[in-house]
């Protein structure tokens, strides 16, 4: 029991960053703002997400077959140029999120949605797993009406699967702001890392038993378990 305790307060301890407070919330000129389009760029679009730690989404989001890259950042809030420090204060609205660049031939928006919702616990209010707070919260970002009817359709089934509300935020993109360097690719350049090694990866994990036929073929290994 006293390991089990030990190890349930480590991992409280590897959260992705520092610990906001849950009062900050989305702004209303930012949740009533028309969307912004993402352009396309030879075939690719773009579609963004947050759900927690953006290590985690990005890793996840690279494993999808269609998905060219996925870029970790910052969106959601109301400040410009926000940097890691600032977004973890969780002073600036923002929430940790990605950019996921997609071929819509291989892979539709409609599935990049699914995944969203099933590589999290979408019930959970400011946070995932041991990352708490408002810049962890939980986001999926609408471009056009016709993005926002799917993520609603997308919702509601996956609402019935749950006791709990589905505590992710329905927003209009207004601009993504990509994160430092060092955070791109986090999972994969720091395979060792105790957070990746005890939250990013099992994540990740979860994620592949349960979309199997979504993945690429060749996907980096994972050799950490749950």
């Amino acid at each position: 029991m006293k390991f089990l305790i030990l190890n349930f307060i480590s991992l409280l301890l590897l959260a992705c960053g520092n610990q906001a407070e849950k009062s900050n919330a989305t702004k209303q000129e930012i949740a009533n703002a028309e969307p912004v389009e993402a352009s396309v760029q030879n075939g690719m679009k773009k579609a963004y997400f947050a759900s927690g730690c953006f290590w985690c989404v990005e890793a996840v989001y690279e494993s999808v077959e269609g998905v060219q890259e996925s870029i970790s950042g910052y969106s959601g809030g109301h400040t410009k140029n926000p940097t890691y420090e600032q977004s973890n204060t969780g002073k600036t609205g923002h929430a940790e999120a990605v950019e996921v660049i997609y071929d819509p031939e291989v892979v539709s928006f409609k599935t990049l949605v699914e995944v969203y919702f099933g590589s999290q616990d979408p019930t959970q209010v400011n946070g995932q797993g041991p990352d708490r707070g408002s810049q962890y919260r939980s986001i999926i970002f609408y471009q056009n009406e016709e993005q926002k009817n799917i993520i609603e359709e997308v919702k509601a089934e996956v609402a019935k699967n749950y006791d709990e509300p589905i505590a992710a935020e329905i927003l209009p993109f207004q601009k993504f702001w990509k994160a430092e360097d060092y955070h791109q690719n986090y999972e994969k350049n720091n395979p060792n890392n105790p957070y990746i090694r005890n939250v990013s990866i099992p994540r990740l994990n979860r994620f592949k038993e349960k979309f199997p036929e979504l993945l690429k073929e060749n996907q980096h290994s994972n050799s950490s378990e749950e």
